[in-house]
């Protein structure tokens, strides 16, 4: 059974930075693909940025680009996801996500998020 425990999140300003953590156990965390959603009040989840098992490979949605940074430390069982330049409309719950079979397409264990408020 995996477990995933996100840490990192809280209240920043507007253009300021946050770093969040995604600490996976009970797995081989290094054969998974792993992502980051977000779902904002009264919205619905989305997909902010995956990252293959290597880290080779990666993607974002259009409105993170540039802004936010998804890296994996395997040895330490770790994912990120570095935001700069954040914006009001990034405030959401965040969940990083694992593919246990590698791919991009079905995630099947889910942490139980961290808020990430940004506000002036």
């Amino acid at each position: 059974q995996v477990q995933l425990v996100e840490s990192g999140g809280g209240l920043e300003q507007p253009g300021g930075s946050l770093n969040l953590s995604c600490a996976a156990s009970g797995g081989t965390f290094s054969l998974y693909a792993m992502a980051w959603f977000r779902q904002a009040p009264g919205k619905e989840r989305e997909f902010v940025a995956a990252l293959s098992r290597t880290g080779g490979s990666w993607y974002y949605t259009e409105n993170v680009k540039g802004r936010f940074t998804i890296s994996r430390d395997n040895p330490k069982n770790t994912l990120y996801l570095q935001m700069n330049s954040l914006l009001p409309e990034d405030t959401a719950v965040y969940y990083c996500a694992a593919s246990t079979s590698g791919s991009f397409v079905e995630f099947d264990y889910w942490g139980q998020g961290t808020q990430v408020t940004v506000s002036s």
